[in-house]
């Protein structure tokens, strides 16, 4: 949909064509960054499963937060503690690997 677009708007033909290091880099990232990562996505999908690969959405915030906590020297407000702790809570509610091991764990 766009095509017309940039036809219309950008004239490719009109630009230079970029040298052969913007194309190893733009090569380089798509083979390392996206047809890596999916290897290893679907590598993880098939041995964990489908719902403990989802489960990884859920650290965007938690490392979000460190990141910037680390790099940006933001700080932190009790919002954050109370956020991460939810989000850690609900991890191990729906991994649900530590609630089989209570109720598998034999009575003395």
């Amino acid at each position: 949909m766009m095509i017309p677009i940039v036809m219309f708007f950008d004239q490719p033909w009109t630009l230079t064509m970029p040298g052969t290091e913007t194309i190893g880099a733009i090569v380089s990232l798509a083979v390392a960054s996206t047809a890596l990562a999916y290897l290893i996505y679907f590598r993880v999908l098939v041995s964990a499963g489908a719902v403990n690969a989802a489960l990884v959405t859920l650290l965007v915030p938690l490392t979000a937060i460190f990141l910037g906590t680390v790099f940006l020297d933001e700080e932190l407000a009790v919002r954050h503690y109370v956020g991460m702790a939810l989000i850690l809570v609900g991890l191990i509610a729906v991994d649900g690997r530590l609630m089989a091991r209570i109720r598998n764990k034999p009575a003395h």
